[in-house]
Order: C-alpha cells, then structure tokens, then sequence
C-alpha cells in the first residue's frame, strides 16, 4: 500500500515494474547470436521490460533443433543478453501448446473415454477387446435399456455379454490416447500432447524439455517460466482415475460410469464429481508439480489457467503468476478468470496475453489499436501486459522477413516504430499504477461450476471456463460495468478465503446448483448484511452507488490506497463521452481540477478527488495561416494538396515507411498555450471488415493522420500523435509570426506486406519440408483499409 503523494510523485516516471513485454517468438528454431543481440537492444529501446521466448514452427532452415545443445546454449546467451540490459527474461516450458513433445508415449500421453454403443437382442454375445489404436486399454462394459445398465464381466480378452430381454444396449468404454498432437511446434519438438491429470507425466517432460531449458537460462536470470493457455481437447481420462475418484468423492466411480453418457437425473451429480475430481488431478499433478520444481529454484511459474483441462479459476491459487488473455471489458474474457484469482488470493500483479489477433493480419495493427486494446485489459483487472508480439525475423532476409501466422507483428520492422517508446512508456505508466492499492470491486459474480460439469461431456466441451461463461447471462457482468463499478468471479473453493462479511453483493445467476458450503456462505453473506441476487432482472436495482456517474462506452477501475483513491477511466468507443463530476476530481497528466471531463475515443485518464476548486480553460481556435504544402518521400518532394491519403496514388499504394509534410505557419502574438489539432477522426461501422473474427480488436475509428505523426515546430521536437485527441502542445517552440511546421507521418507496414510474395514462398516452403504446422491468417486482406497520410489540415488552438 502506499498513499496519493508516494503514487502520484512516482508515476510520471515509474520504476521499471510493469513494462510491458513481448512474446519472443523463435521461428524454427534458427536464430543467431548476432540477430538476438540487435532484437534485444530494439526492444530495450523501445521502453519495453522483457520477452517471453516461445519456440515454434519452422520459418527457414532449422540450424538449431528443439532440445539440441545449440538451441539451449543460444537460450543462455539470450538471457545473459537480456540481463545485461535490464530486460527481464521468461522462457516457455516447451514448444507449441499445450506441453508435451516426442517423449511423451502412451503411457504419459493426454487420453479420452471414447464409448462404443452398440444395440442388441436378447440373445448372449462373446465380444473381443478390441485395441484398435496403439495405446488403447479397455476399461469396462455395460449392458442396458436405455437409462438402468449393468457391468458385464470380462475374462480372458473377451466381454461376456448375457442374453436378456430386449432390445437392449451394449456400452463398451476404451481409454484412448486422444492423438494430439503438440501445435505449431519447432523442428524436434513433435509428439503427444502429455497427460495434464499424471504426475509422472508431468515430471517427465520437466526432465526432459524443462530442466533442459531452465539451467540454460540460468535460475537466477528467470523472470519466471511460463505455461501457455490449456488446449488438452477431449482430455478426460487417466490410468488410476478409479481409485482417485474413490479417495475423492467417497464411492465407487466404475459401476456406475456409464452415467458419464447417459444422461438421467442419477447421473448429473456423478459427472459433477467426476468433473471436480479431473479439476483437483489438474492441480495436483501439474500445476503444484511444475510450481514446486520451479519455486526449488526460486523461479516464479507462470500460467494461463483456463480451457482443457477443466481448470477452476481458483485453480490458479497453485501457480505463481497469474495470466488471463481476451479483451471485453463488459463481458467475462480468460482475463476475468484470471485477474478475479489474483484479487481473492492476494496477487498484486495479474498478466495478460495482450493483442493475440490484434487487426488481423500482421502489420495491420496501429499503435491506436495497441492502446484501445490495452485500456480494454485494464478495465478487466490486468496491470502486466504481455504483448502478442516481437516474431524473430533475420534482418538480412527478402522482403519483411518473418511473421507469426495469427498476431501483430510488433517489432520495430513496423515504420511506426519511432513513437514506440511514447506508446510504451503510456502504457507503462498505466501499468504501474493499476499495481498500486488494492481494487474495488464491490460485486460478486458467482461461477455456476456445478452446473457446468454436469454439461460437460454430453454436449459440451470439457473447459470449465467456456461452459461456466455461457451459463452466466452476459448482461450480468455488462449491468455491473455500465454502472461504473466493479466486480470479481467467485466460485466454491474461494468461499473458503473470502470473508462473506466484506462482500456487499453477490450475484448468482439464476437455477444455479450450489454445494452445501457454498450455500452456507451465501447465507453468512446475507446474515452479515450483504446481499444475495438470484433475480438478474432486478440486479440494477440492488447495485451500490457508482464513484460517479457513468457513461456509455467509459469503463471505470478504482484502487484504493492508504490515504485515498485513485480512478482509472477509458473511454472504449469511437465517440467523445463526457463524464461529470459531484466533487472537483483532478486529472495526473493535466493536473487539471474539473468537475467535469472529456474522454475523446479510446482515450483514458487517471483521477483523484480533491477539495482544490475547479477552473475551466475555455479553448479557441487561433487565426493562424498555413502556407503551400510540400511532401517528401525519401527526400523527393513535391507540392501537395492536404488532405493527402498515399492509397490514392498507385506508386504510394504499397509504399511503408515515412513522409514529411512542410509548410510556413504564420502565428498572431497569444498569451495562452497554443496546440496543433489535427482534429477528431471519424467513426467507421463496425462491419467494414467482416473478415475479422470476433477476437480480432481494433479501433472503430478513421484517424486524421494515418498511422501515426511526429510534429516538429521550427526543428523542435513538440510531441507525437497516434490517438484521440490528435493535439500537441506547441507553444514552447512557437514564436509571433513565421514558423517552419513539419509533420512526418509513419504508415503500418501493411501496404508492404500486401506486395510481399517471399513470406507466402516461405510458408511453401517450410511446409513442403515440415509439414502443416500452420496457416497465415488474413494475408489476403492486408490491402483492405489502409488509409496512410496526412488526412486533415491542421488547426491551431489556444487555452488559457
């Protein structure tokens, strides 16, 4: 905890924590010592705080297999390098997702109940067990009418059916290695996903992929070691499952195993407990399995906790670090799951996996799409960004080199490049100081896991998360958050921890099955005051008072210090909203005092009360004249006419990279602050590109400026724009009458990429070779929008 001066003080130039970082991705594995170093020292550059290298598929030839002493020595290097530039370095515990590799055989192998359901007559049968897949083990038979059933005996290899009435139904269960495969993995890293419910499993690939790994970055020079997201499908199965189930739950799992498949009011509370007991294997067979062996060197763990196994949010109680992915600031992403976990056991600092998708295909992100993305993860609790990320790439390679088949490119091949460090150092601050206190989150959400293991396994997916998300309806969470306020997801092991005389409002959706404990601490929660809501149409009607009043599209997050609070806003649309204020409220970055304030699109602002009277600075525009326009392109110039978009002009159509725009600006003699305004943007439908997938994030909005600006006045650097409101301040270099206005204005490198023929010859290649490992997404559509220039005439304005 810390009090407003102690933040306040630090945050325009906070301490290295929470600078976001990068997910490294080593293409192949071929990498060398050289393009490490430079990668290295660019992203210490840019103000980013450290990578997270992730191995994956082939992009080229292969000069350092997975597991090979050449990749682990190039690991070390690596992080000695990163160490030495103040770069904090995570390594990913394999190659792909989710772990596993050509260790991994059958007997440690991720594996599925699969269920042979055959109809009969009455006549006695002698059927064979069958072992049609290597791996394959037969685990019981049954014999019934539809909803009652029976084992059936087998002896000797054979299943002994009995005559009987009929018709009837024969049901004979195989546990099945499910035959994934590990995805996207590096040259000698192929094989089986391994089983997330075996700790011998789990300590076979920490001694031959993890152990490997961790000594050759060297403990002591770890930031942590990382498991990505769970994606185990159909995983629900394990040798010795009967036995823990007995241990577990109190009876017998085997005689009655066919109610996994049928579907009958006996049966839902056995495939609760089944799903439960599959939850509890998860935890303690590889999540405290790979958190004990790193804390034995003194190594965080870090996960994504959320998917294939059935992990619980409160599953991430046995991992150091918590990490979520998915923006929605109105609706439940990973992220909720995880940034609830770290509140409710007492996490300071929550990640997340940060711009996965972001404005499909690569390139296409701009550094307005990196921001609204990253406020949308500070809404939903996260104060680490992740960035989905810096693709390894030799810089002597054709054409823009390589890239990852689904995410942003985001490194500094990108002409945008040069405001990298402002954007970064933005959201560093944000970052840190959303570290700071503790949240307010007044609301509870509870997680209907009952329910959703009941469903798990008829028709749906066995991911906890993913079912449990549907059954809670999405206006829940969107009536919480468009009330200005706050909430955590709680499930039934976080009732244990959380005190239910310090929950003002729970919300339970309604027909939820709760377990007998967390019934009881619901009615503890109501005997302390607090208040139960089972009827979600009057939720509004039992919400405490907002901080202040809300607006549509402004998302609000509250950090309580020692001394005082602090309120972090976004707006998360592409129109301006205007909040008002009862009491003075001060904006950090202005140190304005107002009562009330304006978000311009995807804008944010930190506040904090105070009894300092507001004063409002009216704005103006200043009669000032521009002069004749001038552009140069590597220094041809030419006279131009603004607006000036480059996609108009055939030989600018698939130019990336960077233009200076000139002219003579003739100033009257002011008194007040004057700013260059290169106005609002315009909003676009949300449709305009309908290949985009629903994960895929970027800003609704037409910049006047395409992508991004520096603005120098009489060859002073005043400042940069890549965001709403597109205004820097110019007045310490203005001067009464002429000045020279130059505005240099950087693209994406998207208009590059849509010319680019070698990445689709190398992903033809590298397939050709490898085999399919991957598909690049969107390419076809790196043309579509693109709008690259100066797109407004500039304005001058005054204030005060």
């Amino acid at each position: 905890m810390a009090t407003v001066d102690d933040v306040r003080r630090q945050f325009r130039n906070p301490p290295p924590e929470g600078r976001p970082m990068m997910r490294w991705w080593w293409f192949g594995p071929s990498a060398t010592r050289d393009e490490l170093d430079r990668e290295l020292h660019a992203m210490a550059a840019a103000g980013l705080g450290g990578v997270e290298v992730a191995f994956v598929y082939p992009m080229g030839p292969v000069t350092a297999p997975f597991g090979s002493p050449e990749l682990l020595e190039l690991v070390g290097h690596a992080a000695r390098t990163a160490h030495s530039l103040g770069l904090r370095f995570d390594v990913t515990l394999g190659s792909g997702w989710s772990y596993g590799g050509g260790h991994i055989g059958p007997e440690h192998a991720a594996r599925q109940l699969r269920w042979d359901r055959r109809g009969i007559g009455g006549a006695a049968y002698d059927v064979p067990v069958v072992e049609a897949w290597p791996g394959d083990e037969f685990v019981a038979a049954f014999v019934g009418d539809g909803s009652s059933y029976v084992e059936v005996p087998v002896r000797d290899g054979i299943i002994h059916v009995p005559a009987g009435g009929q018709p009837r139904e024969v049901l004979i269960a195989t546990s099945r290695v499910t035959g994934q495969q590990v995805k996207r993995t590096a040259a000698g890293a192929e094989g089986h996903t391994l089983d997330h419910y075996s700790a011998t499993a789990a300590s076979e690939h920490i001694r031959r992929v993890a152990e490997p790994l961790l000594q050759a970055a060297t403990p002591e020079l770890l930031g942590s070691v990382f498991c990505d997201s769970l994606e185990v499908y159909g995983a629900d199965w394990t040798p010795g499952i009967f036995d823990e189930f007995a241990k577990r739950r109190g009876y017998e799992l085997r005689p009655r195993l066919y109610e996994l498949l049928v579907d009958t009011d006996e049966s839902r509370q056995l495939r609760i407990d089944f799903g439960r007991t599959l939850s509890e294997l998860y935890e303690d067979n590889f999540l405290k399995v790979f958190q004990q062996w790193a804390a034995g060197y003194g190594v965080p763990f870090r996960i994504q906790s959320y998917g294939e196994p059935p992990a619980t949010m409160s599953s991430y109680r046995f991992a150091d670090i918590f990490e979520g992915e998915g923006w929605g600031w109105t609706r439940i992403p990973e992220t909720r799951w995880a940034s609830s976990a770290a509140n409710i056991y007492g996490r300071s600092v929550v990640s997340a996996e940060v711009w996965t998708w972001v404005h499909s295909p690569s390139f296409r992100a701009t550094p307005l799409d990196l921001q609204g993305e990253a406020h949308e993860h500070f809404l939903s609790g996260v104060n680490q960004l992740i960035g989905h990320g810096w693709p390894y790439s030799p810089s002597n390679g054709p054409g823009l080199g390589w890239i990852f088949y689904a995410a942003g490119a985001l490194d500094d091949r990108n002409p945008w490049w040069p405001l990298a460090t402002d954007l970064f150092a933005s959201l560093h601050r944000l970052s840190w100081l959303l570290q700071q206190g503790t949240p307010v989150r007044p609301v509870k959400i509870y997680i209907p896991a009952s329910d959703a293991y009941a469903e798990t396994g008829l028709s749906e997916p066995n991911n906890l998360y993913r079912v449990a998300r549907r059954l809670i309806p999405e206006s829940i969470p969107r009536t919480i958050r468009e009330a200005g306020l706050d909430y955590d997801l709680i499930d039934d092991d976080a009732v244990s921890v959380v005190d239910p005389a310090d929950v003002p409002l729970v919300v339970v959706p309604d027909g939820t099955t709760t377990p007998a404990e967390t019934t009881r601490w619901l009615d503890a929660v109501r005997a302390a005051g607090g208040t139960v809501v089972t009827d979600i149409a009057t939720l509004a009607e039992h919400l405490p008072p907002a901080p202040f009043t809300p607006q549509q599209d402004v998302g609000v997050v509250h950090r309580r210090l020692d001394d005082g609070d602090i309120y972090f806003v976004a707006n998360t649309g592409p129109e301006a909203r205007t909040l008002t204020f009862d009491e003075p409220m001060e904006r950090w970055t202005s140190n304005d005092v107002t009562r009330s304030l304006t978000l311009h699109p995807y804008e944010s602002a930190v506040l904090t009360k105070t009894t300092t009277s507001a004063t409002a600075e009216p704005s103006d525009v200043v009669e000032a004249a521009l002069g004749e326009w001038s552009v140069a392109f590597d220094n041809n110039i030419r006279p131009v006419t603004i607006p000036h978009r480059w996609e108009d002009t055939p030989e600018l159509a698939t130019y990336s990279g960077s233009a200076t725009y000139q002219t003579d600006l003739h100033l009257p003699d002011t008194d007040g602050r004057l700013f260059l305004d290169l106005g609002p943007g315009t909003p676009v439908d949300a449709d305009s590109e309908p290949y985009l997938p629903p994960n895929s994030y970027r800003a609704l909005i037409t910049p006047p400026v395409g992508v991004a600006a520096e603005i120098y006045l009489n060859d002073t650097r005043c400042g940069t724009v890549w965001a709403p409101p597109y205004r820097v301040d110019i007045t310490d270099a203005a001067r009464p009458g002429a000045n020279d206005l130059r505005i240099v204005v950087h693209n994406t490198a998207a208009n590059a990429l849509s010319a680019d023929q070698h990445l689709l010859r190398a992903a033809e290649d590298v397939t050709a070779e490898f085999g399919h490992r991957f598909d690049l997404q969107h390419i076809e559509h790196a043309a579509d929008y693109l709008n690259s220039g100066l797109l407004a005439v500039p304005t001058i304005t005054q204030t005060g």
